[in-house]
């Protein structure tokens, strides 16, 4: 079942690249202040790269200036391909935290997995973006599609904020 607004935050662990390695961190950790948390079917893939990261890179600032405590991207990759994309992408220097969800358990949690088997694509992300505070969904939107960037731009849940 997909989230919707009112729903918590599922439990589970994302991974991002430390000093020493990879460092697991919980969605605990997510469930504090308002977040902008949104996914990605893949790192380095053409919507992925070309149009949703840079949309939440160049309002980065306007989110904050609106009371967003951090913005947080979820991807189904490894967590070292997310630290890599994370800084071709300028994520890093806009202070957007990159997580890898390694596994997809998290993904799984949220009910937003799909596969698009001729792309090369299992078990990834569905395309969205949502807000939470203190760890509640208070909006969602999803794409239909993987190949589009609208409803789940920055542009547009910066609207909601």
């Amino acid at each position: 079942m997909t989230i919707t607004v009112g729903d918590k935050l599922p439990e589970g662990k994302l991974l991002r690249v430390g000093a020493g390695g990879p460092e697991a961190v919980d969605t605990a950790d997510l469930a504090k202040g308002r977040v902008a948390l949104f996914g990605v079917p893949g790192a380095f893939t053409g919507t992925c790269t070309n149009a949703h990261m840079p949309s939440f890179v160049r309002n980065a600032d306007a989110f904050r200036d609106k009371g967003v405590d951090r913005i947080v991207c979820i991807t189904v990759n490894d967590p070292f391909v997310a630290d890599a994309w994370a800084k071709a992408t300028g994520a890093d220097t806009a202070r957007i935290e990159v997580l890898a969800d390694a596994d997809g358990s998290v993904t799984r949690a949220l009910g937003l997995n799909f596969d698009a088997p001729p792309a090369g694509l299992h078990g990834r992300c569905k395309r969205f973006a949502a807000l939470l505070k203190d760890g509640v969904f208070e909006a969602v939107e999803v794409e239909d599609s993987p190949g589009q960037c609208t409803v789940s731009a920055g542009e547009a849940l910066l609207e909601k904020v």
